[in-house]
């Protein structure tokens, strides 16, 4: 799918690798981007990128899990740019912590909050499923009002969803609400894929590793140095834009399906 001239999506556009990914769609000449965060920085964002790129920056400042919200970003980006065909639901949080842990002085044990837990499946998982259907239901109608049925490989691909998965798919300590959403996010992208197509509308997953994120330094330079950049090949952390460059690859080209490992070679110690 040309990326050029279309209308795309991004939520968790305000930093990290949603902003990444906006400015990279700006340099390939996308018609309009919605730039969506909770966080006012957005509308920064969407300043830069339009004045450098020339592209319709829109910022929508508003939680992507409100239904309400996101339709009003999608209604405002088909009355004045078109129905949109690239969406990358790049926001997420964590509430990383182990799962179970004994208290030193009563000898119990202190189980995960599942106030956290659903905090994380609703903004990692859920929200990031219902920005992609928004895409495809819009796309649906369209086709519907225009006397379209099954999509046809003569059309050119419809639409792409890109979800950010992550290394920590895989399992790993402390992010017992984490590493499922992530998981999570792969079964959905293969089922959203498989409904997606008739109406010609492709879904993958990237799953990033350790990338120069708030989120991740968040984690402090100790634990990086210690944990993270051993174990990664490259010796470094992702930047957001070989990220954002990958993502780009997986919207443009319809031949690979599925899951793309952007990880910098990195492997958990034994």
């Amino acid at each position: 799918m040309e990326i050029q001239g279309k209308v795309a999506v991004i939520t968790g556009a305000g930093s990290g690798i949603g902003e990444a990914v906006c400015q990279e769609l700006g340099k390939r000449g996308v018609k309009a981007i919605a730039l969506v965060d909770m966080n006012e920085h957005v509308i920064e964002v969407a300043a830069q990128i339009k004045k450098d790129s020339g592209v319709e920056a829109v910022p929508f400042v508003g939680d992507t899990t409100d239904a309400d919200f996101r339709k009003k970003v999608f209604d405002t980006m088909v009355s004045d740019h078109g129905i949109p065909q690239i969406v990358v639901p790049a926001a997420g949080i964590t509430r990383d912590r182990l799962a179970v842990r004994i208290d030193k002085e009563t000898g119990k044990a202190d189980i995960y909050s599942e106030e956290h837990f659903r905090l994380v499946l609703d903004v990692n998982l859920m929200a990031p499923i219902y920005w992609g259907l928004e895409m495809v239901a819009r796309i649906a109608e369209d086709r519907a009002a225009n006397g379209k049925k099954r999509w046809h490989p003569d059309e050119g691909i419809s639409g792409s969803v890109i979800f950010i998965g992550s290394i920590s798919s895989q399992g790993n300590k402390g992010q017992i609400s984490y590493s499922a959403t992530k998981s999570g996010i792969e079964g959905a992208a293969s089922t959203l894929t498989a409904e997606g197509m008739f109406y010609g509308v492709r879904a993958g997953v990237i799953h990033p590793g350790f990338t120069d994120t708030a989120m991740v330094r968040a984690m402090g330079d100790e634990y990086i140095e210690k944990n993270v950049i051993p174990m990664t090949q490259l010796r470094r952390l992702i930047r957001p834009q070989e990220i954002a460059d990958a993502i780009c690859f997986l919207v443009s080209n319809s031949a690979v399906t599925g899951e793309l490992w952007a990880d910098a070679g990195w492997h958990p110690a034994p």
